[in-house]
């Protein structure tokens, strides 16, 4: 059993008062989605659709002091609501992707693959099934931008 988690609207909502300039001066981007399917909210685990507000931000997924420590770009949608998906559930975001997922455990990488979002279930129970790891990390295969956390439910 697992939980997937996203991450926490209240992180990124006063990021949208701020200026352009004020953006750019923190290397984020105010973008507007021009076509379905191309922009994964990080917040809410859907995608932008076409007209919708977001920001483009440099996030800091892996904190840990080894050589893993991660950070990369991804999208939140203006007023997005918190994802929280229930126990063993893939959210559509997901399961139409191609996905990387990083098994990590005490911070350090332990096992990856690649795998179809539609297949990610048993590869998150198989990465579970080993004693030396403690969290999932998925990353959109094609662009390799963090998605989103796995824990063991």
């Amino acid at each position: 059993m697992f939980r997937i988690h996203a991450l926490p609207s209240a992180q990124f909502q006063p990021l949208f008062t701020l200026s352009d300039g004020e953006l750019a001066a923190r290397d984020i981007r105010r973008v507007v989605a021009d076509e379905p399917g191309s922009f994964p909210c990080r917040v809410s685990l859907r995608d932008a659709g076409p007209g919708e507000r977001l920001l483009l931000l440099p996030f800091e997924h892996h904190p840990v002091p080894t050589p893993y420590r991660a950070s990369g770009a991804i999208f939140v949608r203006e007023n997005a609501s918190e994802a929280m998906p229930a126990v063993d559930e893939v959210p559509e975001q997901l399961r139409r992707r191609l996905l990387s997922v990083r098994a990590y455990g005490d911070g350090m990488m332990r096992i990856a693959d690649v795998v179809d979002g539609t297949e990610l279930s048993a590869l998150v129970e198989r990465f579970f099934a080993r004693a030396d790891v403690d969290t999932l990390h998925v990353h959109f295969a094609r662009y390799g931008c963090y998605a989103c956390r796995v824990t063991r439910a």
